[in-house]
Order: structure tokens, then C-alpha cells, then sequence
């Protein structure tokens, strides 16, 4: 079953924006969030059906996760906004 929290609110992005990345047309935003609640928010390519019959034995998907992709480059550049804890 899914959650969905109206209170829970995007507090800041983590990293460089996609226009700061390279994205001039809009058609590439990969993104990362932090949320109010304390959860992260991705913007990625919804690669579900190709990698799903590949994730390892001991991991799994509920049928309301997908699996996303963001560029490596992204999370190298929200690396420095990430807590430690």
C-alpha cells in the first residue's frame, strides 16, 4: 500500500541544478531532494523493467517502487549536500 503524506514538503535540492549540469533543453533533469520528513525525492529514468530481473537475490521491489537511474554525475554533485547522518 502506498503513503502519501500531503504535509511532507521538498526543503532544498542536493547538488548543482540540471542547468548547472549540463541540461539546456530540459529533456536530461536528473535530481535529488531532501524532504521535510527526512526522505530523499529522485528524478530519474524509470529503468524498472530492465534491471528488475537483475537485482541481486537478497534485494526486492514492492509493485508500487520503481527502479531509477540518475547520472553518476548528479550524485557526485550532491555528494557535498548530504548528511552523514
Amino acid at each position: 500500500m502506498r503513503h502519501e503524506n500531503l504535509s511532507v514538503r521538498i526543503v532544498r535540492r542536493l547538488g548543482d541544478p540540471p542547468s548547472q549540469r549540463g541540461s539546456v533543453s530540459g529533456q536530461n533533469c536528473p535530481d535529488l531532494f531532501e524532504l521535510s520528513d527526512g526522505n530523499f525525492a529522485v528524478i530519474g529514468t524509470d529503468r524498472t523493467e530492465e534491471l528488475d530481473s537483475l537485482l541481486p537475490a537478497d534485494a526486492a521491489r514492492a509493485d508500487y517502487e520503481r527502479i531509477v537511474v540518475i547520472t553518476r554525475d548528479t550524485l557526485l554533485r550532491a555528494k557535498r549536500d548530504i548528511p552523514d547522518a
